[in-house]
């Protein structure tokens, strides 16, 4: 099975980072190509391989699967063995249901917060909407914690696609300086430990591209 993933910028791109620590995370080899975002080429250089316009795209043998669930899930089928979902029922329908409020959620934060792994010190006003979305991260983190990860840190216990999908809200944390209560610091420090997000990291501050638009901050 030969698989190449199309990412973005790895300082902005939060979408190509689920997938790539997704694929990274499970120990599946892949090829990487990345198309930088917001110049006068990138539309058309996505238009080749996404319908929807947009990164991360998985090309599979002859399959072709974008948007980040849509991959995950075609990837935890694709490779059983890897476990990327909780075996037990009642707890796999919960990383689903987080996993799902995460990707269509949280558009306070999102804008508020654009994903900058370089940024380190921005600060951005905390108006009660945004306040109430970061509240509801470090509640789910929490009970997570709570629930099933006290052995090794990541959400579910071990490794899963949850893991993945929260991964560009550590780095939001992380670059805009909010302080974690101590219920919420499990997770965020097991990924930040993690080779691959040392490595995506260390990428993201090799880049020179910027776009203006995610520079938000002061």
């Amino acid at each position: 099975m030969t698989l190449k993933l199309i990412i973005g910028n790895k300082n902005y791109s939060s979408w190509s980072l689920r997938t790539w620590l997704l694929l990274r995370e499970a120990g599946i080899e892949f090829t990487e190509h990345r198309i930088a975002l917001d110049i006068e080429s990138t539309a058309a250089e996505i238009a080749k391989v996404s319908p929807a316009g947009t990164v991360p795209v998985l090309q599979l043998d002859d399959l072709t699967v974008w948007d980040t669930l849509a991959i995950a899930e075609t990837v935890a089928e694709r490779y059983p063995q890897a476990a990327l979902w909780p075996a037990d029922a009642a707890v796999r329908a919960h990383a689903r249901s987080i996993c799902a409020e995460m990707h269509a959620g949280f558009a306070v934060l999102r804008n508020s917060m654009p994903m900058n792994c370089r940024a380190m010190g921005r600060k951005v006003p905390l108006p009660d909407n945004l306040t109430r979305e970061i509240d509801r991260i470090f509640a789910i983190w929490s009970d997570c914690y709570h629930r099933y990860g006290e052995d090794n840190g990541w959400l579910f216990g071990a490794f899963s696609v949850a893991d993945a999908m929260f991964a560009p809200v550590v780095l939001r944390f992380r670059t805009y300086g909010i302080n974690l209560p101590e219920s919420a610091l499990h997770y965020p420090h097991r990924l930040l430990r993690s080779e691959a997000m040392q490595e995506w990291l260390a990428a993201a501050e090799s880049e020179t591209e910027v776009i203006e638009s995610d520079e938000k901050g002061r």
